[in-house]
């Protein structure tokens, strides 16, 4: 998987798992809000300060953006058609900054902390909710999202390798297919660690 822990000791490796949690979610919310290209600019370098403030080599950063620029190649067009440039380029630099947090995320925290920052977070509410659960399925959703732009990217190549052309539903069904695919071998491992009770 894209964004596995990427070691190190810095401020931001070292910052509690439930702090970098609700920043990555007020920055992400705030960033859905924000419409202005100059501010999402500014956002942006404070993304990339980030990643160089956690020592995170140039070549593994660009390894968890990359994917996502595919599944832009095709949103993009899309969007410049149906609300304009500016409107397009704002969509793309918002999911850029998620995808890059959220990767930064899980290059600078364990699993094993994410799940006690969710025993932490959902202490109050145990006697309904199974806080190991929730904090797993957080985990896999962050991890899984680079993962969804990678399958994308794959499958286009294999569709440019083929001279294959198309319309969406012929890029959307090979996407679907090995998603599913990939969620079925992700229960299976879970299933035999236990986790299916």
């Amino acid at each position: 998987m894209i964004g596995v822990l990427h070691p190190g000791t810095s401020l931001v490796h070292r910052t509690p798992a439930l702090v970098k949690l609700a920043l990555l979610a007020v920055v992400v919310t705030a960033t859905a809000f924000i419409g202005s290209l100059a501010w999402l600019a500014a956002t942006s370098a404070l993304v990339v300060l980030l990643f160089a403030a956690a020592r995170v080599p140039v070549r593994v950063a660009l390894r968890q953006v990359v994917p996502i620029l595919w599944v832009l190649a095709f949103a993009v067009p899309l969007q410049v058609l149906f609300g304009g440039w500016e409107a397009a380029a704002v969509m793309a630099v918002r999911l850029l900054i998620a995808v890059a947090l959220a990767a930064l995320y899980t290059l600078t925290t364990p699993v094993s902390a994410t799940l006690d920052a969710m025993q932490v977070l959902l202490r109050p509410f145990r006697r309904w909710i199974d806080a190991d659960r929730v904090g797993l399925a957080l985990a896999l959703t962050i991890r899984c999202v680079p993962l969804l732009a990678d399958l994308v990217r794959e499958v286009m190549e294999a569709r440019k390798a083929r001279g294959a052309e198309g319309s969406l539903l012929a890029l959307a069904v090979p996407v679907i297919v090995r998603a599913l695919r990939t969620a079925e071998h992700l229960g299976e491992a879970l299933t035999a660690r236990g986790f299916d009770d």
